[in-house]
């Protein structure tokens, strides 16, 4: 769905999120990158947006339902542990968590408002097939 010749991936993870959906009949349709979600970012106070890894539709035994889906490493999904060092890398980890949550909140919000699922996907279940 959205535009065909506008589907965009970052890492292989994405990649093979997409072969997925291509390959299974429970997939209906999907986009990469079409939904922009409006938020403001805890650190600059600014209003930026969101562009969700993807939309996809799925039919499910309850019928039809629109997710959406964004792509991370678990370590992302985690707060990061308290250091007794502060370093650059630290900073940058919390930053980040910081703003990931500003957008899945936002994302959240969206979802429930339009009667969507908002799922993040990890390593876990991307790779959960592999021995």
């Amino acid at each position: 769905m959205g535009n065909p010749t506008n589907i965009v991936y970052r890492s292989m993870w994405e990649r093979k999120f997409m072969k997925y959906c291509d390959q299974s009949a429970n997939v209906l349709r999907w986009a990469s990158e079409e939904i922009a979600i409006p938020y403001i970012s805890p650190l600059d106070k600014k209003a930026h947006r969101y562009y969700v890894d993807f939309l996809v539709e799925i039919r499910q035994p309850e019928g039809i339902k629109t997710w959406l889906i964004e792509i991370k490493p678990k370590r992302q999904c985690m707060e990061p542990k308290k250091r007794k060092r502060v370093t650059t890398g630290y900073i940058t980890e919390v930053r980040t968590w910081i703003v990931n949550n500003a957008k899945w909140n936002a994302a959240k919000t969206v979802c429930d408002q339009k009667g969507w699922e908002f799922k993040i996907l990890t390593e876990d279940e991307l790779f959960k097939n592999k021995t």
